[in-house]
């Protein structure tokens, strides 16, 4: 038992001694309170900086889909505002009785729809007597004659359109050889 005791008093006295911090320990405690300190301080102001900047995308991205939005609705009214006069006119030659001037007024509606169209960009694709390309022309006949050359367009089905370099429409055609 007399060792028992001995042998808890010393290390008692052991711990007590490793607990008891020394005058170079509490500068390199107080030193590393004040490094943690600093380091809590500027990773707050970080994550401070990172919430602020995900808040300005998110914003950003609303705003942008919200511009998307009134840009195609703004086109898309200002294709039909062009387009309106067109019906106008076909009304007009609706009501007309007279057949001379019913066919004078669908001829300056069809004029007045093809200005329209090249006003807004649209151009007819070229295609009876050219050659077929498939970028622009959709064969859906096929005849052998020969009067006309290999892959040539002999007759047009339903005319095509694009837009500049983007085809808004395929011409429909029949294609000979």
């Amino acid at each position: 038992e007399n060792m028992k005791t001995e042998a808890e008093e010393i290390k008692q006295e052991t711990s007590a001694e490793e607990t008891k911090p020394l005058k170079g320990d509490k500068k390199k405690i107080k030193k590393l309170e004040e490094e943690l300190a600093a380091a809590k301080a500027q990773s707050e102001e970080l994550n401070e900086r990172y919430l602020r900047m995900l808040a300005e995308y998110d914003n950003f991205r609303k705003r942008s889909a919200k511009e998307r939005e009134g840009i195609y609705a703004d086109a898309y009214t200002d294709a039909l505002t062009s387009i309106l006069p067109v019906l106008d006119n076909l009304e007009r030659a609706d009501a007309c009785k007279e057949s001379d001037a019913l066919a004078k007024g669908l001829e300056l509606t069809l004029k007045s729809f093809r200005d329209t169209l090249a006003k807004m960009g649209v151009e007819e694709i070229e295609a009876e007597g050219k050659p077929f390309d498939p970028n622009f022309h959709n064969a859906v006949m096929h005849v052998e004659d020969d009067a006309f050359g290999e892959s040539e367009i002999v007759e047009v089905l339903m005319k095509g359109y694009k837009r500049g370099d983007k085809v808004i429409r395929y011409s429909m055609v029949k294609v000979a050889n």
